[in-house]
């Protein structure tokens, strides 16, 4: 069980504000904060690469850390800037030829997709989107049908939306993946931190992930992981002498492990702040975290839906800590904007997934977390009410 008033004093913030935009940015934990700090002032006292030698060890806990979170290991870890960054550098390293298929889903973010037209319109490749379940999440049979009909070379699957609290089933496409012998990429950047993600049920060959959203990290930061068996297949978009070694003016040799996908400069401070979120996550039991934030997210729902001109406009079979729901006579900004007067934040969701013709253009989407309270899902409510 998580000691609530505990992770709460960690995170002073909790006594200014009710944060409830943990799926946007959440609020870092003391440890994490003072990590950063710590490092930004070690190098203004003493210089970047003196700092980054002294702090070595702790730029390393970083691999180990990420990589007990998700059941990985420390060679499959790279850190990378942000999960956008990390889910590009991975699927920019795929060899694509013209004729392969890339499968993904109806609630694919905005980003992954214009990637996806890049690759075709450069190497001919086709993207098929996957349908939804009776759930709204992407549809387990339609994607054995499509495997089994060739050519697909990508899965590439988010495991949360951004704009809805469903859950794919992260472990049945992996499984299918796997059986066919195609790659599967994991956007798990609004699942890690929140729910229990372990890339040896999963199955994924890659999976991307922020620092600041429900990990608990600094905004900026991120990281990769690369399936040892596939890294050697995979090779960056961009090389430099950390991610390859320069063997003679003609000739250069990559990196074995993941971190052939990282470069010589990057925020320190971040990778060690990173690695601070990650086992602070891990003292708590990723787990007992899940449980939490999935119940305080359906509390919340039931206390959305009572209330009258609120519809609560979630899907899936399996939900997460994010909600959403819309307001009647209200845009979402509106509300918005009125929360966040009242010391209550959220965010507004865009609908900005093309692929996905039943999402809704925008709505409110509050997103709990661990530290979160009953009480502070009730100023909510009440500030909706009539």
């Amino acid at each position: 069980m998580i000691d609530v008033e505990k992770v709460r004093r960690d995170t002073p913030a909790c006594e200014r504000v009710t944060h409830l935009n943990n799926a946007g940015a959440a609020l870092a934990p003391q440890p994490v904060v003072d990590a950063l700090t710590g490092h930004i002032e070690l190098e203004a006292t003493i210089g970047g690469y003196e700092a980054a030698e002294r702090a070595a060890a702790s730029v390393e806990r970083f691999y180990p850390a990420v990589a007990e979170l998700i059941g990985a290991r420390p060679d499959e870890i790279a850190y990378v800037e942000n999960a956008t960054r990390a889910w590009d550098l991975a699927f920019f390293a795929i060899p694509f030829r013209r004729g392969d298929r890339i499968l993904t889903t109806t609630s694919e973010y905005a980003s992954n997709g214009i990637a996806f037209r890049q690759v075709a319109q450069r190497h001919g490749v086709r993207v098929d989107v996957v349908p939804d379940d009776e759930h709204g999440q992407i549809s387990v049979d339609a994607l054995a049908v499509e495997l089994e009909r060739g050519d697909v070379r990508l899965v590439a699957v988010n495991h949360v939306p951004t704009h809805n609290g469903l859950v794919n089933p992260a472990a049945d496409i992996g499984r299918l993946c796997r059986a066919a012998g195609v790659l599967f990429l994991l956007d798990a950047c609004q699942s890690v931190g929140q729910l229990a993600v372990d890339v040896a049920e999963v199955q994924c060959d890659m999976l991307s992930a922020t620092g600041r959203k429900f990990l608990r990290g600094p905004r900026g930061t991120g990281f990769l992981y690369v399936r040892r068996d596939v890294v050697s297949d995979l090779e960056p978009p961009m090389l430099d002498l950390v991610s390859a070694t320069w063997t003679s003016p003609d000739t250069y040799e990559i990196r074995s492990d993941a971190r052939r996908f990282e470069n010589f400069e990057r925020n320190m401070a971040g990778q060690i702040a990173l690695g601070v979120a990650a086992d602070y996550a891990s003292a708590l039991g990723i787990e007992v975290i899940e449980q939490r934030v999935t119940r305080l997210a359906a509390d919340l729902r039931e206390r959305l839906t009572a209330t009258p001109g609120v519809a609560v406009r979630d899907r899936g079979a399996q939900r997460c800590g994010i909600v959403a729901f819309t307001v009647d006579g209200s845009e979402p900004e509106q509300v918005r904007d009125m929360l966040r007067g009242r010391g209550i934040n959220v965010s507004v969701t865009h609908g900005s997934e093309l692929y996905d013709r039943n999402a809704l253009p925008r709505a409110v989407r509050a997103s709990v977390h661990y530290y979160n309270t009953e009480n502070e899902l009730d100023r909510l409510v009440n500030a909706l009410a009539p």
